[in-house]
């Protein structure tokens, strides 16, 4: 273990031992009770967002958000692809409305479980999602990758950015300490919490792969996170 990775381990336990007594937050609350403060505390993703808008594919007419938020990737989105047409999923109603009043002509956006929207099949030429994925168990993940493949038309991608574990030993301790707090507080399985369970990047690809994504690159210029280009060929 590197002498950066090492600090970041040890910084990890100690934040984790000092809110070991704290429930989690289920999913929405967590991001409604802090809606007025979130767009200021995600603009330090600016360039990121602006990064990951350019790596949509030129041609792009139809893109599905997963997890839209306030849609601060879109707003990136929409300055090279104006006339694109969007639909955003997001949990949090709260977030879609603030959403809705960006733009004189809104994205689709609809307040559900991403997990069960229909999203059809080879009907997108692009399925996105920033900064989401990261609070989900990989078994939930690579049954939403596989529905994410057979949605994307042949040639097309699913762009995804989110964060990554630095190593085995952060991602095998968040999972761990996700399933005692679950247990401690009696959290209900099929309740989405507020709490970062990320994959290393082995990890992320090889769930990519194992549902027939064959093409991934990999763009690491996101601080703790990364930029993955999925095709679909």
């Amino acid at each position: 273990m590197s002498e950066t990775t090492d600090k970041y381990m040890n910084e990890l336990k100690e934040w984790l031992l000092e809110t070991a007594d704290q429930n989690l937050e289920e999913m929405s609350g967590f991001f409604t009770a802090r809606i007025e403060g979130y767009e200021e505390h995600m603009s330090i993703w600016k360039k990121s967002y602006e990064r990951f808008a350019k790596l949509l594919p030129q041609g792009c007419e139809k893109i599905l958000d997963l997890g839209c938020g306030t849609g601060l990737e879109l707003d990136e989105i929409y300055k090279i692809y104006p006339d694109i047409s969007v639909t955003g999923v997001d949990l949090c109603q709260s977030m879609l409305d603030k959403l809705a009043k960006k733009y004189i002509n809104p994205p689709k956006m609809i307040c559900m479980d991403y997990f069960k929207y229909d999203m059809g099949i080879e009907k997108w030429d692009a399925i996105i999602s920033f900064e989401s994925l990261h609070h989900f168990l990989p078994e939930k993940k690579k049954m939403l990758y596989q529905t994410i493949y057979h949605a994307l038309k042949q040639g097309t991608v699913f762009l995804l950015g989110d964060y990554v574990a630095y190593c085995i030993e952060e991602e095998e301790l968040l999972h761990k300490v996700y399933f005692e707090k679950r247990m401690k507080f009696q959290i209900p399985d099929e309740q989405f919490v507020h709490f970062d369970i990320p994959l290393t990047l082995k990890h992320e690809k090889e769930l990519l792969y194992s549902v027939g994504f064959s093409d991934i690159q990999v763009c690491d210029d996101m601080e703790e996170a990364m930029i993955i280009i999925a095709k679909k060929k």
